[in-house]
């Protein structure tokens, strides 16, 4: 089945999004600042989302505009819907605020999450066919697989690891891998009608998976 051209576009967006975990990490490290400035920049991001999202549900004026401009890469159900664009940034918010002390966490499960997800519906949507729920074998393995190659890319990335003698432990990259592939796969539901984003939840399940089980290993 061919990729539609939304979600392609949609998942060609997720890779300017990996411009917060960058930004998370690196803004102070490399520029001396005040730690807090990656969340507060996130916050002002966070609320002009939320902004945009209450414009376009309350006046379809707005509705009409915001669709004109970003229809191309959202899916049919985002008319009614706040968009996933919304929810990771709000995601990107909490973990770096979460994580403030541990940056190098942030920007791994950011990382993981932004692009395992792409690979997910990507490949689901191309190959996938063993389906589970909306979603699909072939895309969870994708998935997990994008998950353990980062975890091997990320000892490489300058100062990232520095914390942690430049490792992560094999037991800990399996253990997280999955986390965020099953939390994909299957989102948190608190009752049958409300269901957590998992573009808000699994980096933040992520992050305090790496957070509590490394002292661990």
């Amino acid at each position: 089945m061919p990729i539609k051209p939304q979600e392609l576009n949609r998942k060609l967006l997720h890779l300017l999004a990996l411009l917060m975990p960058l930004g998370i990490f690196y803004i102070p490290k490399l520029t001396g600042i005040s730690d807090w400035t990656p969340a507060v920049i996130l916050f002002f991001l966070t609320l002009g989302s939320i902004t945009m999202e209450t414009l376009r549900f309350r006046y379809p004026a707005f509705q009409k505009v915001f669709f004109s401009c970003f229809g191309y890469m959202l899916r049919k159900e985002e008319d009614k819907i706040t968009t996933g664009s919304t929810y990771i940034i709000a995601s990107a918010l909490i973990c770096s605020i979460l994580f403030r002390k541990m940056p190098h966490i942030s920007f791994m499960v950011l990382t993981l999450f932004i692009l395992g997800d792409a690979a997910a519906a990507l490949i689901g949507q191309s190959i996938g066919r063993i389906k589970i729920g909306k979603k699909s074998l072939e895309g969870s393995l994708a998935c997990f697989i994008m998950c353990l190659v980062l975890f091997f890319i990320f000892p490489e990335l300058p100062l990232l690891l520095d914390v942690w003698n430049g490792m992560i432990p094999l037991p800990l990259i399996f253990i997280t891998s999955f986390a965020i592939t099953f939390f994909e796969l299957f989102p948190i539901k608190i009752t049958r009608k409300i269901t957590i984003n998992d573009n808000l939840i699994v980096p933040v399940i992520a992050g305090f998976c790496l957070k509590w089980l490394y002292p661990f290993f």
